[in-house]
């Protein structure tokens, strides 16, 4: 499916700003879906690299793009679960490879990773804008009409794991972005009162 997305705006021009009502409704709305109830169809290659050039717009001080991506397709993603089991099997460990299932259900998905590099940009603000691109990523997947799971879990940060997905010294999982279809739509949670965690400063 191609995603007729705007035209990116040209380096330099202007860039408008107009009001967007709908997308405060959604904000209000937006729930996570369970990877486990992620099932097929999921967005396709077209959906996959818009949804990469949307997170590529997010907050980047200094303009550093501190992260990339890596495409976790269905056949991608089942070679690499399968090779996670086999890690979690030979550590006798049967809690890792029961952890696998909510990598392993849903059709597709997109590591994000986080390059953060020894630059005047503080490392924390190259993090920060790796958990936005994350961000991005799960809020354009639900727009797109799939459900999408934020998930990091010990694969993220198990260095034989990291070794397997392809990452550098230094490169760290900021998360997997796992996306298909929602079997059930989510029921949604307790959520904080902002009230209980605002302050407003006085000198």
């Amino acid at each position: 499916m191609t995603v007729a997305l705007p035209p990116t705006p040209l380096f330099g021009t202007p860039v408008e700003q107009p009001p967007h009502p709908q997308v405060l409704d959604f904000l209000a709305r937006r729930r996570s879906s369970s990877a486990v109830t992620l099932a097929e169809p999921g967005p396709g290659p077209d959906e996959i690299a818009a949804l990469i050039g949307l997170a590529c717009r997010v907050p980047d001080h200094g303009k550093l793009s501190p992260w990339r991506f890596i495409i976790l397709d269905s056949d991608g993603k089942a070679a690499f679960a399968a090779k996670l089991e086999a890690l979690a099997e030979a550590r006798d460990d049967p809690r890792a490879a029961a952890k696998l299932a909510k990598l392993k259900l849903p059709p597709s998905g997109i590591a994000v990773v986080s390059r953060a590099v020894e630059h005047e940009i503080p490392m924390w603000e190259q993090e920060l804008s790796a958990g936005a691109a994350c961000t991005t990523l799960l809020y354009a997947a639900q727009a797109l009409g799939y459900g999408a799971n934020w998930i990091t879990d010990w694969y993220a940060y198990d260095p034989q794991a990291k070794a397997l997905l392809g990452l550098a010294e230094g490169e760290r999982v900021a998360g997997f972005i796992l996306l298909g279809t929602p079997k059930e739509p989510p029921l949604e949670r307790e959520r904080p009162d902002p009230a209980a965690l605002t302050t407003v400063w006085r000198p």
